[in-house]
């Protein structure tokens, strides 16, 4: 699944004023979207796994990979090949 987050996007002003920087959370968020859209609703989660490598601009395609069932995922989620987050849900 491709995203992209939008510059006007409301969790940017202050991250980092005049150098914005699409928070952690907002890359998660759309994490859990991906396998939503798979697996259906997730209920209760944890992340015991998650590192960010590099961070996102506001209006940069990012894509995400998914591997694993129900109810552990693995993801990468990558800009141009590049890894920019790494880790792993685990449904309650």
């Amino acid at each position: 699944m491709q995203f992209v987050v939008a510059p006007d996007h409301p969790s940017l002003p202050g991250h980092f004023p005049g150098n914005p920087v699409v928070p952690g959370v907002v890359v998660l968020d759309r994490v859990l979207d991906a396998i939503e859209r798979e697996h259906g609703p997730l209920g209760p989660l944890r992340l015991p796994h998650v590192k960010f490598l590099q961070p996102l601009l506001p209006g940069e395609t990012a894509d995400i990979a998914l591997e694993g069932d129900s109810p552990r995922w693995r993801f990468r989620v990558t800009r141009a090949g590049e890894a920019i987050a790494t880790g792993e849900v685990v449904a309650a």
